[in-house]
């Protein structure tokens, strides 16, 4: 499965997003797209509609990332958000997706997105 993981830059995503996801078996099934990774990334509506899920790291509001998953509902991709728990995400996402899931730790997040592969 090839998985995109979109989020806002003004957050630590090195450490606690990209590193928990590359250290996890996550990493080892499946294909992870980290768009800043190795710099910033330039994502077009092509990449996303190729891809076959969407993870939105949202626990900061972000511009960017709004227009992704905009893209990602266009093309019917499957969209789960995740947020730190006590974080409200926005409520616009409500319009692109119905999966949500909160998380304490990297390990706690990983086991989020775990169970939704699962249903996917």
């Amino acid at each position: 499965m090839k998985i995109f993981v979109t989020h806002a830059t003004k957050s630590n995503f090195q450490e606690e997003l990209y590193k928990p996801l590359r250290e996890s078996s996550l990493n080892k099934n499946h294909e992870i797209y980290l768009p800043q990774e190795h710099g910033r990334k330039t994502i077009t509506k092509e990449f996303v509609q190729s891809c076959d899920l969407i993870i939105a790291e949202s626990s900061f509001p972000s511009t960017g990332q709004g227009i992704e998953l905009g893209w990602a509902d266009i093309y019917e991709i499957p969209i789960l958000c995740i947020s730190k728990k006590g974080i409200e995400p926005s409520r616009a996402l409500q319009y692109v997706t119905r999966s949500f899931a909160s998380y304490e730790d990297g390990e706690d997040m990983i086991k989020q997105i775990e169970m939704f592969i699962r249903t996917v």
